[in-house]
């Protein structure tokens, strides 16, 4: 199969040629450097039909389509062309791209591309709470600033305003998508014709509520084109995947049932233990599709190292503290308590609350409510195929975050000042040879220059530090010869000092007058 550019047709070479001829009636037999070929239109209409056939024929969008972004991306990823290409094939369809691959702008080409064409008219996007603004609403901002978009987050007054702007991309996060006043607004809005459901796993994996009102906007009165996107679909056993393909495309599993799909894929050894098939993986294949997949270590053209952020809300309890602190150091900046000396020292102490860890006044150990926080760092665990080292700054929480993830089922590695050289080389060691743990969770000063964890392709900053060096040298442990993969580094933020941390740590600034910055701001 050939594709012309300059002629925008297709050159196929069909098994049965008068047959193919009559069933593509557009098509025509024509010779090409001395073979006999038939000539397709490269249409939309018509690449559908071949894809059909079962012939990967790209989309007129790989031709045609200028790709709309920032001065940052000199050229689209060829995993980005293939899956936007894809994408704007199939009206329903799985991206299971590897995480950093570049699969959220995408989508969203893939959609601009369909909306030119008069395809798609408006495009709600459902995703996880921590990337509507820091993913999806600047990708939009910095890449297709053509498209105009609003947040629905918040009260039910918030969505409602966000939903009466007649904008191009409405996002939502998954539990604002399952309220009832949004399922009423979505049930009268047919010009909403196309979903991006990012994280579909996560969605998936609760069968009641919320997979019944996702079930209502996709599938209800108005039938919409979507794409669900994971970089994890099946992320605990095979099952998992049999809510998703009944969500996204439900023909493909018609007729059964979960039970009968998790026997298809798992045996039973006991009462209670399940075990997987040999051919599971293929089972999971055969039912979700269509599905495209591409990993990070085959994408030769992705920057060495991927900068990822993920905005997480501090918990009500953190909050309060927050804005107590914070108002308790604007009456010190005032008289003058707060110098040059001792600004870190006070900006640690915001620091300290967003981590969920804090001293009182009499210099007892307190924890806060860190829920979402962990939360997003089990999140992270579960999308990447590789080991990870989560970095918390402040030693009072290490152990606290280590716990977390020992809960969710992780072997987990502890690096701190207090942990003997001894203990750490064991560690240091296991991790870059054996099996477990899967985690270290480390206080980053405490990492050693020179140190290799290439076992590790995510780093994730749990809470900022105030040294540029210590996050460079950090950052360094995993982006080092011996690298399989393609590094993430994932900063999690959820407050205004954080997100100016983090700026001046990207550009190697010094945090002075940090504070002064945030009350002026």
């Amino acid at each position: 199969m050939l594709v012309l550019e300059d002629k925008k047709a297709v050159l196929i070479r069909p098994r049965h040629r008068d047959r193919f001829l009559k069933l593509m009636p557009t098509a025509k037999p024509v010779q090409y450097k001395g073979k006999d070929y038939v000539a397709v239109p490269h249409r939309m209409d018509e690449v559908r039909v071949l894809n059909n056939m079962g012939l990967e024929v790209p989309s007129p969008l790989v031709r045609t389509y200028n790709f709309p972004r920032s001065s940052k991306i000199p050229k689209p990823f060829d995993s980005q062309v293939n899956t936007a290409s894809f994408l704007s094939i199939n009206s329903r369809a799985f991206v299971l791209n590897d995480l950093g691959t570049g699969k959220t702008l995408a989508a969203l080409w893939a959609f601009d591309y369909l909306q030119r064409r008069g395809e798609a008219n408006k495009l709600l996007i459902i995703s996880p709470l921590s990337t509507l603004e820091r993913t999806w609403a600047d990708e939009i901002f910095f890449n297709l600033n053509h498209l105009q978009y609003a947040v629905a987050h918040g009260s039910p007054k918030r969505r409602q305003a966000a939903f009466d702007k007649d904008v191009d991309v409405y996002i939502i996060n998954h539990h604002g998508a399952k309220a009832k006043d949004v399922q009423e607004i979505l049930a009268q809005r047919p010009d909403i014709d196309t979903v991006i459901l990012d994280e579909i796993a996560q969605v998936a994996r609760n069968r009641h509520e919320m997979w019944k009102a996702f079930n209502q906007i996709l599938n209800g009165k108005i039938y919409r084109r979507c794409w669900g996107l994971t970089a994890t679909p099946i992320p605990n056993e095979p099952p998992d995947a049999f809510q998703q393909i009944k969500l996204l495309c439900p023909d493909k599993v018609k007729g059964l049932y979960y039970k009968r799909f998790r026997e298809m894929t798992m045996m039973q050894v006991s009462q209670f233990k399940w075990v997987s098939r040999d051919n599971a993986l293929d089972i999971v294949d055969q039912h979700m599709q269509p599905a495209i997949r591409f990993r990070r270590e085959d994408c030769i053209d992705l920057p060495a190292t991927i900068y990822m952020t993920r905005e997480v809300k501090l918990s009500a309890q953190q909050d309060k503290a927050y804005k107590l602190m914070l108002n308790k150091m604007y009456a010190e900046i005032q008289s003058g308590d707060i110098t040059a000396v001792n600004e870190a020292v006070k900006a640690g102490k915001l620091v300290q609350i967003a981590c969920g860890a804090v001293y009182d006044d009499g210099g007892t150990e307190r924890y806060l409510d860190t829920k979402p926080r962990i939360d997003e760092v089990l999140d992270l665990l579960v999308q990447s195929d590789a080991k990870t080292i989560v970095f918390v700054p402040y030693r009072n929480a290490i152990n606290m975050v280590a716990d977390a993830i020992r809960a969710a089922g992780y072997t987990v590695g502890v690096i701190h000042g207090g942990v003997s050289k001894t203990e750490r080389d064991k560690v240091f060691n296991a991790f870059q040879r054996m099996t477990n743990p899967h985690v270290i969770v480390a206080q980053p000063a405490a990492m050693s220059h020179g140190l290799t964890l290439t076992e590790a392709s995510q780093i994730v900053w749990y809470a900022p530090v105030t040294s540029a060096e210590v996050y460079e040298q950090a950052n360094g442990r995993i982006t080092r010869p011996g690298q399989k993969h393609t590094p993430v580094i994932v900063n999690i933020e959820g407050t205004d000092i954080e997100r100016r941390m983090y700026s001046r740590l990207k550009s190697k600034q010094k945090m002075q007058n940090i504070l002064l910055e945030l009350k002026t701001s």
